[in-house]
């Protein structure tokens, strides 16, 4: 037999009083100790502010409203790099390569003292290997904001934190302590995969990240390297892709702040942007969809869509070869590019700080192979074969030529 209510007298009060006292109680913890979906839920941040050195950098959610964005000229500085990279690498160090796919640290450099032209070339080392680490790093916020904006003009969240430190719109605060439990059963762990805001018509380029407050262990970030995900492709599959443009869309993003009583300062946007893209810079081919934001593959039947971004999904989070990990301590800065490389964080630090501050530039509107060869007139390359030619190495016979469509013989 199923229970039912009661309001049976007792000895110590009412049955149903104590029910509900329960039940208050409960809710009481649970609200106590939210669970989360670190992905669409920002924090806010309200606890610890007595003792806490950085709590002028905690989340805010100002109550604004900003117009929709427009298209704007963005010119990559990589454009104007040192191919050698001289001036970058003669003041490291040691420069570490951390996996054939992606992922450099330099070591020694103080990114407080770097020249326009070692910014030039960070831009370029960026796009080249994904993302580039550094330890031990004193700059400020304003700093980071400095060299950030040498990037291209920087991006404003619609829905994110800033800091509560006047004047920090553009910066994305990242918080998550010990008021704030991820809970398993809202999300899965592919599903925090993506690579920043790509619904933006002009998504970000080389963004940077500084790890302010962290655990002494736990809290990493991984990449998955656009680059390496079409390199190991078939060619058939290449040139089908190549074809394709994918709907990427703020919807979920404004929807989950608002559900957690937040402001949306600008309306929630969707973009159409081709499934690969060509970084303007290298003239290299990515892959370019995300679980975070991408909806689907326009064009085809929706069956078809949702395979082929199933299998991106999964390529993009389980193939480890295209990976890079990086255990953050305080001070440590990334300088990722958003238009090659998707990223996650690990929700297993909890009930410890990470806090961290986000500088994010807009990159150009993203441009397809076909679009990218008709502009430049120049030959759009896949990269392991381009360091393949470069080391001497014979290029495996499965990438020589295209896959060609076999006629009926019937």
């Amino acid at each position: 037999m199923a229970p039912v209510a009661i309001s049976e007298e007792s000895g110590n009060g009412t049955i149903g009083s104590v029910a509900e006292s329960k039940k208050v109680q409960a809710n009481q913890r649970i609200e106590e100790t939210r669970i989360i979906n670190p992905f669409y839920s920002p924090s806010a941040g309200n606890e610890n502010d007595d003792d806490y050195s950085y709590a002028k950098y905690k989340p805010r959610f100002p109550v604004v409203n900003w117009e929709p964005l427009t298209e704007i000229e963005v010119t990559d500085r990589g454009h104007f790099a040192d191919s050698s990279k001289t001036a970058l690498f003669s003041a490291a160090q040691k420069v570490k390569h951390l996996t054939p796919a992606i992922g450099t640290e330099l070591v020694g450099i103080d990114l407080r003292q770097l020249t326009n032209q070692q910014k030039d070339e960070l831009a370029l080392l960026v796009a080249e290997r994904g993302v580039v680490f550094f330890r031990d790093q004193e700059l400020s916020i304003h700093e980071q904001l400095d060299i950030a904006r040498h990037f291209g003009p920087l991006h404003k969240h619609a829905t994110t934190p800033v800091p509560r430190e006047p004047g920090l719109e553009e910066v994305h605060v990242v918080y998550n302590d010990a008021s704030r439990r991820p809970d398993a059963s809202a999300f899965s762990k592919i599903e925090l995969w993506h690579s920043d805001v790509t619904y933006e018509i002009q998504p970000p380029s080389t963004t940077s990240l500084k790890v302010i407050t962290g655990p002494e262990y736990g809290g990493d970030t991984l990449w998955s390297s656009g680059y390496a995900l079409y390199s190991s492709l078939s060619p058939g599959m290449q040139v089908y892709l190549e074809g394709l443009t994918a709907l990427h869309s703020a919807v979920a993003q404004a929807d989950g702040s608002r559900a957690a009583g937040l402001h949306v300062r600008r309306e929630p946007v969707e973009s159409v942007h081709p499934v690969v893209r060509v970084h303007p810079v290298t003239g290299w081919k990515s892959v370019y969809v995300n679980p975070g934001f991408t909806r689907r593959i326009l064009g085809v039947p929706k069956p078809e869509s949702d395979t082929i971004l199933n299998f991106l999904f999964h390529q993009i989070a389980e193939n480890v070869d295209f990976h890079v990990r990086f255990h953050w301590e305080p001070n440590s800065v990334a300088f990722w590019d958003n238009r090659i490389v998707t990223h996650t964080a690990t929700f297993d630090f909890w009930p410890q700080t990470r806090h961290a501050l986000r500088a994010t530039p807009h990159g150009e509107k993203p441009e397809s192979v076909e679009d990218y060869e008709s502009r430049t007139g120049k030959v759009a390359k896949d990269r392991q074969i381009e360091i393949w030619k470069e080391q001497g190495v014979e290029i495996p016979q499965s990438k020589k030529g295209l896959s060609r469509a076999r006629g009926y013989n019937d």
